[in-house]
């Protein structure tokens, strides 16, 4: 479980299967500041099934999350998705700026849908407003690109569940540079962010041609089963490699670099909440 702040109120969470689930009674008690939460939770239920017959709880999932008292109860828990939907039935000013995000953001992706280069300048923004370079910014949407081929590779083979296509690029990433995904999240001291936004230029450049490399094969082989699809990774991978460790013998540098983009602040926040780990385990 962790916990991230919204106003100064803290909301738990639990990842599970690669999916962050909220707790909707926290969500709720921040957009309310109701005095009991957990039942304000219980009538918007019973109000929404009387006035639209709509069940809010269908998609909510229950998880063990920590109490105040330090012991776990099972919770309603949603991910994004069911937690945008609850905000709209919410009938709170604080829940307004929620509202008119939630339809910006529709009619943001109605437009992309029709002209898809918006996505790309949208994208090209939000990296420019985290200090990236155009250098850095261009590499990475060609990166996003190349994915994508790869991914539609894979569909037309029948690969369509989220864990195999993360299987084949564990492949792809363990024969490219010698870690899986999270082996490498790990060597760049990375939790829960993407780990290409936290490449170097030439990390970047290395894991765009294992992958292409990948989807070129898939393309000609044609691969059926999903073993075959994991040989074939790890082929488009080997490629990368190969081609890395020629660079790094003729520059006796190391492409791999535990270098991150976390900006200053995130990296202040992040050495307090180790060294208040490092606190509560002497106490």
């Amino acid at each position: 479980m962790s916990i991230i702040v919204f106003n100064n109120k803290k909301i738990r969470r639990k990842l599970v299967n690669n999916e962050w689930f909220y707790s909707v009674v926290d969500i709720v008690g921040v957009l309310t500041e109701s005095d009991n939460p957990r039942n304000y939770w219980s009538m918007l239920k019973s109000r929404e099934k009387e006035s639209s017959g709509i069940e809010l709880s269908t998609n909510c999932v229950q998880l063990k999350l920590k109490s105040a008292d330090g012991k776990e109860y099972e919770t309603d828990c949603a991910n994004k998705e069911t937690i945008f939907r609850i905000i709209q039935s919410i009938p709170s000013k604080k829940a307004e700026p929620f509202k008119r995000w939630l339809a910006k953001v529709g009619s943001e992706r109605i437009d992309e849908i029709e002209n898809p280069e918006l996505a790309q300048e949208r994208m090209k923004l939000i990296y420019e407003k985290k200090g990236y370079s155009k250098e850095w910014i261009d590499k990475r949407l060609r990166g996003i690109a190349v994915r994508q081929n790869l991914t539609d590779e894979w569909k037309k083979r029948g690969v369509e569940e989220q864990i195999d296509f993360a299987i084949l690029t564990n492949e792809i990433s363990k024969a490219t540079f010698g870690k899986s995904v999270e082996e490498y999240k790990k060597f760049k001291n990375l939790k829960d962010e993407n780990l290409r936004d936290h490449m170097t230029d030439l990390e970047l450049i290395f894991n765009m041609l294992g992958e292409a490399s990948t989807s070129e094969i898939e393309r000609v082989q044609d691969p059926q089963k999903f073993e075959e699809h994991i040989l074939v990774s790890r082929k488009g991978g080997e490629i990368a490699k190969n081609a890395r460790e020629e660079l790094e013998q003729e520059t006796g540098e190391s492409v791999i670099s535990d270098e991150n983009y976390l900006t200053e602040e995130e990296k202040i926040a992040r050495k307090k909440r180790k060294l208040k780990k490092v606190i509560l385990e002497v106490q």
